[in-house]
C-alpha cells in the first residue's frame, strides 16, 4: 500500500512541474514596444558615438603630425643638418593628402628623387581639414628645422621659419603652434580661447 501511494505520489510530483510551465512569452505588442524602445535608444546614442570616433580620428591625426614634427627635430639635431617636413601632395600646399619627413638637400622644400625620406604619412580621413600659416606664405609649404633643433627655412638654417597647423573636423578643432624657436604646442580653442588663435586668423 505504501509502494502504491509512494508510487502515486511521486507521479503526481512529477505532474506538478510539466514543461512549459511557468514561462511566459511575449506577445507581438510587448515585442513591437521593445523594438521600439530599443530603436528609441539607438537613434539617441548614434550622435554620441559619431561624435566619439570623430574625436579619435581627430585625436589620432593631432598625434601623427606632432610626431612626424618631434622626428623633424630630433633627426635634424642628430645628423647635424637640415631636415624637412613637407605636403606629401605633389603641389606641396594639401597636407590632408599625407606629409614627409626628409633630407631636403637642394632647399626646395620638394623630396626630390635621390634625397632620404625618413617618414611618410599617408592621406587623413576625408571628414579632417588642415591649415596652416607660416611666416613665409609662400608655396611649397613646409616646416625645417637646423642643427641647433630650431625652426628655420628650407634654403637658409639661418632664417627662422615658424607658424601654425590647423586641424579642424566639424566644430572640434587643434591647433598646432611653433615658435620662432621651434618649439611646439597644442591647443583646443575651446578650452583655451586665448592664445589659440587658428592658422588663418594668425601669423
Amino acid at each position: 500500500m505504501s509502494g502504491e501511494y509512494g508510487e502515486r505520489a511521486g507521479l503526481c510530483r512529477g505532474t506538478a512541474r510539466r514543461p512549459g510551465r511557468g514561462l511566459r512569452a511575449f506577445s507581438l505588442v510587448e515585442a513591437l514596444v521593445v523594438l521600439a524602445l530599443a530603436g528609441v535608444l539607438a537613434g539617441t546614442a548614434a550622435p554620441g558615438l559619431r561624435q566619439l570616433l570623430q574625436a579619435a580620428r581627430l585625436r589620432a591625426a593631432v598625434n601623427d603630425l606632432c610626431s612626424a614634427i618631434d622626428l623633424t627635430r630630433s633627426q635634424a639635431i642628430a645628423r647635424g643638418r637640415i631636415v624637412t617636413l613637407a605636403p606629401l601632395e605633389p603641389g606641396g600646399v594639401d597636407w590632408r593628402r599625407g606629409w614627409v619627413v626628409f633630407i631636403d638637400a637642394n632647399g626646395n622644400a620638394r623630396p626630390d628623387g635621390g634625397e632620404s625620406v625618413l617618414y611618410r604619412q599617408e592621406a587623413l580621413s576625408d571628414d579632417i581639414m588642415i591649415r596652416s600659416a607660416f611666416s613665409s606664405g609662400a608655396v611649397p609649404l613646409y616646416l625645417a628645422y637646423n642643427a641647433a633643433g630650431r625652426s628655420c627655412s628650407a634654403g637658409n638654417s639661418l632664417v627662422a621659419h615658424w607658424g601654425t597647423l590647423s586641424l579642424l573636423q566639424g566644430r572640434q578643432a587643434r591647433h598646432i603652434k611653433i615658435n620662432m624657436l621651434g618649439r611646439m604646442r597644442v591647443c583646443d580653442p575651446l578650452v583655451q580661447p586665448v592664445g589659440c588663435t587658428a592658422a588663418a586668423e594668425s601669423d
